[in-house]
């Protein structure tokens, strides 16, 4: 029997009138809500096991190529699959664009450094930056390749040099889920990149299908499978394009074909439901399910970080979605913490109450702020919000 903070075998029941049932996690348990892993959306995919799962035989895929397109190493069916998602969904417009698929968009992200800054060579390095709080896992990469080509300069609302630039627009934004555009005012020649792992309809609202020269997807945040390694980039120019495919061919000889197959069985999965949404019941309309798990969640965030007053959360506007044909608050899959005054260290605090969490520092901001996960296992989110009532100022 799992057994309540207080020696009690019941649910706890929060200010707002919502329970949290009891999770598996001991107490002496470290609850893990830095990673970023959305294994939360398991329990849908275990329904649908059947419908998505795949076959491979011995003889197939064995070929390194796959398309006879730009992205010579992608599988038809995963071109057909991306084209299909975006117009199911609405976030983005396909129309004149290259697919270049990669190992994820970490992967991606790296052959758009390279494109960007050696499509018109600079004497110096090109200055990569992304307004703060920005993703914590932009700075690293660009660190440890010690590139000619470009360098980390930081934040891109600060940024005034006269130098060529790639500004990164995360949105909703890693990680405290807000809209973003561009904010850099340098009179310098610059790229913009759009990543848009998060913009699909659990974790915001769908009102653009946005057209911008370039976008960055990725599969894992999109349904759950991270383990698949799926992104995908829509690029307008054929050159950059080019140049990304040609980084992924040195870098990797392209991307995994039972990844592709895999990856395009899933949203093929998706996609059916949602376009026979009227003989489909909701429990089996992806969108739909992990839309509520999302909305739930953060219900119970809410009344938990409400009752211990120990952190604040961000308000988000609500907008009307186009996908749901509703009004529809924001869902993010982080929630981003700021800790009251006489608690400098929010990372600290909360490891202290053995949460693990992600600092501010890595995010370009101050210790006062922690990123947690909303995305993990339920038995992790429901411990992480029974020790968050329970916090107290020190």
């Amino acid at each position: 029997m799992v057994v309540a903070r207080d020696g009690s075998s019941s649910p706890l029941e929060e200010s707002n009138g919502t329970t949290i049932p009891l999770s598996n996690l001991s107490y002496d348990s470290f609850v893990n809500v830095d990673r970023g892993d959305p294994v939360g959306f398991r329990k849908f995919w275990e329904k649908l096991s059947e419908e998505a799962k795949v076959e491979i035989k011995g003889d197939e895929v064995m070929s390194y190529f796959g398309d006879k397109n730009l992205c010579w190493y992608m599988l038809p069916q995963m071109r057909n699959a991306i084209l299909r998602l975006h117009k199911v969904v609405g976030n983005a417009n396909t129309e004149d664009k290259y697919i270049v698929l990669g190992t994820g968009s970490s992967h991606l992200y790296l052959s758009l450094l390279y494109a960007l800054s050696s499509q018109k060579p600079s004497h110096i390095p090109f200055n990569v930056v992304a307004a703060a709080p920005h993703y914590s896992e932009y700075e690293g990469p660009v660190n440890i390749l010690q590139s000619k080509l470009f360098q980390w300069s930081g934040d891109a609302s600060v940024y005034d040099k006269d130098e060529p630039y790639i500004e990164l627009v995360t949105s909703p934004n890693n990680p405290d889920g807000t809209i973003r555009t561009p904010v850099v005012k340098s009179d310098a020649e610059g790229n913009v990149v759009y990543d848009l792992a998060y913009y699909w309809p659990q974790y915001t609202p769908i009102n653009h299908e946005l057209n911008q020269d370039i976008m960055l997807f990725t599969f894992s945040k999109c349904t759950g499978h991270a383990g698949s390694r799926i992104g995908w980039a829509l690029v307008k120019d054929i050159e950059i394009a080019k140049k990304m495919v040609l980084f992924l061919h040195l870098s990797s000889i392209g991307v995994s074909k039972e990844s592709q197959v895999r990856a395009a069985k899933i949203i093929e999965v998706i996609c059916d439901g949602h376009e026979n949404s009227k003989s489909t019941p909701s429990d089996r309309l992806f969108f739909e399910y992990s839309k509520e798990m999302m909305k739930e969640r953060w219900e119970k965030l809410k009344a938990a970080v409400e009752q211990s007053k120990v952190f604040t959360l961000p308000k988000y506007p609500s907008a009307y979605c186009h996908f749901t044909k509703e009004i529809s608050e924001q869902y993010p899959a982080f929630a981003w913490l700021k800790s009251v005054e006489g608690i400098e260290d929010a990372e600290s605090y909360l490891e202290k109450l053995k949460i693990l969490t992600r600092g501010g520092k890595r995010f370009g901001v101050d210790a006062a702020y922690v990123r947690i996960s909303m995305i993990g296992t339920d038995d992790e989110f429901i411990e992480l919000c029974t020790r968050l009532e329970n916090a107290k100022i020190e």
